[in-house]
Order: structure tokens, then C-alpha cells, then sequence
């Protein structure tokens, strides 16, 4: 499901959105966030809380990612393009030559054509623009799971919250 229409909205921060759930085990879906920037990692952590998912593990490097990666297992990475030590698109080659099957969302203010197109042809699944916006985020990483997540109604507390 989609995230409510924006005059059903009041803040972003004061949204209920449906938590994403994996179908397989009704856990919450968990994320690593990768980005150098502790601002930046702390407002995508806000973010996927919101959409009731849980942060598995951060990183501030792509070194880092990829070992966070392979130790965690988390369904989604979310990874910033430009950091020290080795770049985002880089590290995302590199965690999906040893898996496959791992679901990165490249998370960037630096976004070129030219890098949006290696990110993708490395293995990124979605490329989402800095400032990140609560509702396409919402929309991809829904898109990113597909039939593997569900979505669950609120919890009354973030429920009675959106009513205020």
C-alpha cells in the first residue's frame, strides 16, 4: 500500500505510516545505513522508524558497509555515493558480487546522470536524491521488497498520534 495522499497529511514527522513487515516472519524489515555524515544517517534512521523498520547497523565508509553488510544481513541498504575510504557505488559492487540478492538503495545529494547510471548498472536497485523525502522512500522501499513485505495498519499509539 501507499503512504496516505499529502493533504491527508499533517507534518512528515507527525505522519502514521503502514510499518513494512516481511511477510516470511512479521519482523520488522531491517536496514544498514551507510553515509559519512551522522546527520544524514540519523535523519534516514528517523525515516525508517517511522515506517516501522528497524536499523540493523550504520556505517560512515564503504569498507565499513560491507563488512556491517555481510555480519548484519539486512534486507535493505540504504548508501550514500560520495564517502572516504571507498565510495558508495563501489562498495554496493562489491556487496552484491558476493550477494546477489542484496537490495541497495543509493541515497545521494551528488546525483549525476553519469552516477545514478553506474550505481544501477552496479547493482543499486533505486537511486533516491538528497533531501530524501519520507514519501518516496516509503515508495521504494516498498517497490525495493515487493511481495516479500507487508504492510500493517498503524499501532495506536503512532495511529492516535496522527490524529492530534
Amino acid at each position: 500500500m501507499m503512504a496516505r495522499p499529502a493533504h491527508a497529511q499533517k507534518e512528515n514527522s507527525m505522519h502514521a505510516y503502514e510499518s513494512l513487515v516481511r511477510k516470511k516472519d512479521g519482523q520488522p524489515v531491517r536496514y544498514l545505513i551507510v553515509d559519512d555524515s551522522v546527520f544524514a544517517r540519523k535523519t534516514l534512521q528517523r525515516m525508517v522508524e517511522m515506517f516501522g523498520g528497524r536499523v540493523a547497523g550504520e556505517a560512515a565508509d564503504g569498507r565499513a558497509a560491507i563488512e556491517a553488510y555481510h555480519q548484519l544481513q539486512p534486507d535493505v541498504v540504504l548508501m550514500d555515493v560520495t564517502m572516504p575510504d571507498l565510495e558508495g557505488i563501489e562498495a554496493a559492487e562489491q556487496i552484491i558480487n558476493r550477494d546477489p540478492q542484496a537490495r541497495i538503495v543509493m541515497v545521494s545529494s551528488v546525483g549525476y546522470q553519469d552516477n545514478i547510471s553506474r550505481a544501477l548498472q552496479k547493482g543499486a536497485l533505486y537511486f533516491v536524491q538528497k533531501p530524501a523525502k519520507p514519501e518516496v522512500l516509503y515508495e521504494v522501499i516498498q517497490r525495493v521488497l515487493g511481495a516479500e513485505v507487508a504492510a500493517a495498519p498503524p499501532t495506536g499509539e503512532e495511529a492516535s498520534r496522527d490524529e492530534n
